[in-house]
């Protein structure tokens, strides 16, 4: 029974590499990072990944050995220890260096999305204004650009429901807001996720290299119908933006009787 045992748990963590080995080529894995700032962030959860994956298999593996081992009746005496400070030392001097070795490497990354002062700077040198404004709530996503005047809050505002639409090959400064609870702005191909707290603006930036339409969802448990608090970015070359901007002045100003032929 050992035996089997044993042969499970080597397996198991066999299992789990071949899986991990074959996740990209079978969809199983992140989707396609299509911004400038996921490059880092992907060779972050590169090194994790392998450190994790060492410490599994390493961890299974030798437990493993250990019931194997047992199985066979081999290995003479077994005697019980209340303490052993070297293994003690070991295990924790190990994972604790690699805690801070990782807490080093990954401030760069933070910093290049999360501080204000990495948001990019505009020909004057100030940082560059947000786009546009995006409104979560429960259970919906708005992004609101502002209309001839400039500014978000007015009468001319341009409404797009569950649509975020944004220039390619351009950074994008957004301003979020929460009209009720925490949500969170997560879309998964730009390896940007960031909390969005009532009462409070938040500024996030992103650049999208490649034209194409993104998921757009909520990763903070926000109430019952947070799974269906899904919308979509969607990533157009600069004329085809001007174009989406024409067309929402225009349904702003119609009154729904102009010929559409």
């Amino acid at each position: 029974m050992r035996a089997l045992v044993a042969t499970l748990f080597a397996l198991f963590a066999a299992l789990a590499v071949w899986s991990f080995a074959v996740a990209p080529a079978h969809g199983w894995a992140m989707p396609e990072n299509v911004a400038t700032l996921g490059t880092s962030v992907d060779e972050l959860f590169g090194k994790i990944q392998w450190i994790v994956g060492a410490f599994f298999v390493l961890t299974v593996g030798g437990l493993a050995w250990i019931v194997w081992r047992s199985a066979q009746g081999g290995g003479g005496a077994r005697s019980a220890l209340a303490s052993h400070t070297k293994l003690e030392v070991l295990w924790t001097v190990v994972p604790g260096a690699i805690l801070v070795w990782l807490a080093l490497v990954q401030i760069a990354p933070w910093e290049a999305m999360k501080f204000s002062s990495s948001i990019p700077r505009s020909a004057d040198g100030k940082p560059k204004p947000p786009l546009c404004e995006v409104w979560a709530s429960q259970f919906d996503w708005r992004a609101l650009y502002p209309g001839a005047d400039g500014r978000c809050g007015t009468g001319d505002d341009l409404h797009s429901p569950y649509e975020l639409v944004v220039p390619v090959n351009e950074p994008v400064v957004l301003a979020l807001h929460s009209r009720d609870v925490i949500h969170s702005f997560f879309v998964p191909s730009f390896r940007l996720k960031q909390d969005i707290l009532p009462g409070r603006e938040t500024l996030v930036w992103f650049e999208c290299t490649k034209p194409g339409t993104y998921d757009l969802l909520c990763a903070e448990l926000c109430g019952w119908g947070h799974y269906k608090m899904a919308g979509s970015v969607r990533a157009l070359p600069r004329a085809e933006y001007e174009q989406f901007l024409e067309r929402k002045t225009r349904e702003l100003s119609s009154n729904g009787m102009e010929d559409t032929k």
